[in-house]
């Protein structure tokens, strides 16, 4: 009987890792829309990856009127991994459930019985918007009968919205581009704004981005972010952000006036392209108030400071770190590092800086870590000044000093050290060390060697010869120098020359995205390149390139037909991959050895 029992239990303990295993992997998830308009029906569905049964939600729902539900139903799928066949279970219930109001209101968590074990789920919450106030007589997009189909600017556009439009030098705001749809568009060409006169930092937007349903000036529209970036004005004054520019294609039904049985089954459909503009918005930029601490880093936001020294007992000769961590939100990259002030018989070296910052749309915030290192070269009581960090605070709009130490530190005689050679120490950071009791050197009294007048080397060819090759030199320098001025004051042709070197210089970048695989920002940067290095070489700002302008200059230059077929080309590709589905790897190398290449060709056509 005890064997018996042994062996079952045996058995219980190898098998129950299995089940132990399937009941923490257990998910058990809740999901809506998470906007709806008044009148509209949506589905609430509680999906279990296993055999759920007894499924009861913890709140009645109150908010929603439920219109069916709730309807269960089970899917099993099986794979065979190495020949052990595994089998899933996943259990769905539906509810359909129309709102009652408008508002923003919350759907209780549902708990289900897995395994004679319960399980509960996420709550949620549903914005109902109104319903749509176009009439449906008066919405009529595709115009009288027989006309040619088309898109208003009603059924699609896109916003430009700030934030802020009264903000600090320094002080971030949020830009926001998003796109407000009734129809199903193409971006055939997408031209951001380039933020001069701001630094720009990007969020970070998820790869596959998502429409929700918003309602806009009593329209329900679906609605998605196709950008956002904080900025952070540079200068005082009014700044202007340039509006977009946003070519796209929509694919509509035409309009037929005799209609048969077939119409159904082969409908035709006609692609209406479309321009859509963001008008121009200007910031005003109020300047820092005046008053500015000494030790104020450029730091707009809201900080704090922590520092701590490494040892402050030591030997001469060893390592002495101090860290400072800088936390907050503001600007954190673009603060200076904070002054340490050691005493000048130290060897001081260059900080180490590592930062970890997070971009999104409330802000950029984060830490900013500075390790500096000094070594005491001779042995005594040393101290290092307490550490100061100012910065302007948003809030109270005024400017703070953080405050950190100060440290004393002990520094012992290390080995092989010379005591007798008392240090004068000073808080002038850098400064050389003076050392006392070294101050007498012994003459030299015996080994000495004469030369006769004709070794002498004053007076000889070669000494004339030592001043004649400077004042050549010198005038060969100046005339240069006197060319090169002239050239730079002429800035049209200095951006014209450099316009190859700068984009190289964004070709590496994008050859750096494109080995780690970044598609977006690849072909990003390769736009970036092409219209950067096409502004400097016809001497054309930026926000005036326009593809017809630059088609018709490089005719004027003489460039060959095929060459400004090959630039428009890869603008369009690249434009156009920026939106559509993810591009095979080797495409993007392709296109890559194709830019490098036109813009060689280009240099060897336009020279200047």
């Amino acid at each position: 009987m005890d064997i018996m029992r042994k062996f079952i239990f045996l058995l219980a303990f190898f098998l129950s890792p299995g089940i132990i295993a399937n009941a923490q992997n257990v998910v058990f998830k809740a999901s809506a829309p998470e906007a709806v308009a008044m009148g509209q029906q949506f589905r609430l569905t509680f999906t279990v990856n296993g055999d759920g049964k007894e499924l009861r939600l913890q709140e009645e729902i109150r908010d929603f009127e439920v219109l069916m539900g709730p309807s269960q139903s089970r899917s099993h799928s099986t794979r065979i991994i190495n020949g052990q066949s595994t089998t899933e279970t996943s259990t769905t219930f539906t509810y359909v459930l129309m709102a009652k109001q408008e508002g923003t209101f919350t759907i209780p968590p549902a708990v289900v019985k897995v395994n004679n074990s319960n399980y509960t789920s996420n709550g949620l919450t549903v914005k109902v918007l109104p319903a749509d106030q176009v009439a449906a007589a008066g919405n009529n997009s595709q115009g009288q009968e027989g006309n040619t189909p088309a898109v208003s600017d009603n059924d699609i556009f896109m916003r430009m919205t700030v934030s802020k439009t009264n903000v600090y030098e320094q002080e971030g705001f949020l830009v926001t581009f998003k796109l407000y749809t009734l129809v199903d568009p193409t971006f055939r060409n997408v031209k951001f704004p380039e933020f001069e006169g701001f630094l720009a930092q990007e969020v970070e937007l998820p790869e596959n981005k998502q429409f929700t349903l918003e309602n806009y000036n009593g329209r329900n529209y679906q609605s998605v972010v196709l950008k956002q970036a904080v900025l952070y004005p540079q200068r005082s004054g009014k700044l202007t952000i340039e509006g977009g520019r946003f070519e796209i294609v929509v694919r509509v039904p035409t309009q037929q006036r005799v209609r048969s049985i077939f119409d159904d089954f082969f409908a035709t459909y006609r692609d209406v392209n479309k321009t859509l503009t963001t008008p121009p918005m200007t910031i005003d930029v109020k300047p820092l108030p005046s008053g500015k601490p000494a030790s104020y880093s450029g730091g707009v936001g809201d900080f704090t400071m922590t520092a701590a020294i490494s040892s402050d007992h030591i030997k001469a000769n060893e390592a002495v770190t101090v860290n400072i961590q800088i936390n907050g939100s503001g600007n954190v990259r673009l603060v200076k590092n904070p002054e340490v002030i050691f005493p000048n018989d130290f060897d001081v070296y260059d900080p180490k800086v590592e930062t970890n910052i997070r971009t999104n749309a409330s802000g950029a915030s984060g830490s900013k870590t500075i390790e500096y290192m000094a070594i005491p070269r001779y042995g005594g009581d040393f101290e290092i000044p307490a550490i100061q960090f100012s910065y302007f605070d948003l809030k109270s709009d005024s400017y703070k000093t953080l405050t950190a130490g100060s440290y004393r530190l002990h520094v012992e005689k290390g080995e092989g050290g010379d005591a007798s050679a008392p240090v004068v120490s000073n808080f002038g950071n850098r400064e050389n060390v003076r050392y006392l009791g070294q101050d007498i050197r012994y003459l030299k009294v015996k080994g000495f060697n004469f030369i006769s007048n004709s070794d002498i080397f004053y007076g000889s060819f070669m000494y004339f010869l030592c001043y004649l090759i400077p004042a050549i030199l010198f005038i060969v320098f100046f005339f240069v120098y006197r060319k090169q001025i002239r050239e730079n004051s002429n800035l049209a042709l200095v951006r014209t020359k450099k316009a190859n070197k700068t984009a190289v210089k964004r070709l590496k970048i994008a050859g750096k995205l494109l080995k780690e695989n970044k598609r977006e920002e690849f072909y990003e940067e390769v736009l970036r390149a092409l219209w950067g290095y096409l502004s400097d070489k016809l001497n054309i700002p930026q926000a005036n390139l326009t593809k017809d302008n630059v088609e018709a200059e490089l005719t004027l230059y003489g460039v060959d037909e095929a060459l400004i077929n090959e630039f428009m080309e890869i603008l369009n590709t690249c434009e156009f991959a920026r939106y559509a589905h993810s591009q095979d790897h080797e495409e993007m190398d392709k296109l890559y050895e194709w830019t490098v290449d036109a813009i060689g060709k280009m240099e060897n056509t336009i020279k200047k």
